[in-house]
């Protein structure tokens, strides 16, 4: 059993009723997998659905499937980390938005795998993570 966390650009796809994504992460849950969101990743998934012409249609397909996914809010402790996460990267060269740092620390604080098609996370030391956009890298049942 894998404890994922969902980037905002893997919560996408699942409204998308034959998307593979959508398909693989179903599938995983049928076999004991834990997919979990970040509150700043569900704050842009949200966004970006509402302000598309099927917002009704993708709102309503995402009420079938929210109950699946644990939420993790985001605590005093997690800005702090954040804040010296995006520190340390800029010192590095490396420029880390808000809400993917505290997305980050979420993963780091609960050891999660972050599914993520975003190459900033890269430069994160001890940060797990997939792409599950590539189908090649989707893990096998």
């Amino acid at each position: 059993m894998t404890e994922y966390l969902l980037d905002t650009n893997h919560i996408s796809p699942l409204i998308t009723l034959e998307h593979p994504l959508r398909i693989q992460v179903l599938s995983c849950f049928e076999h004991g997998d834990t997919f979990s969101i970040a509150v700043p990743a569900l704050v842009e998934f949200l966004f970006g659905i509402s302000t598309l012409p099927r917002a009704k249609q993708n709102q309503a397909e995402w009420e079938r499937l929210s109950n699946r996914f644990t939420y993790y809010s985001i605590d005093k402790s997690d800005a702090e980390h954040a804040t010296e996460l995006r520190l340390i990267l800029r010192q590095r060269g490396w420029q880390l938005a808000a809400f993917d740092a505290l997305i980050a620390v979420v993963a780091l604080r609960y050891k999660l795998t972050l599914l993520t098609t975003d190459k900033d996370f890269q430069a994160i030391i001890g940060l797990k993570q997939e792409n599950w956009r590539d189908l090649t890298t989707i893990k096998p049942q």
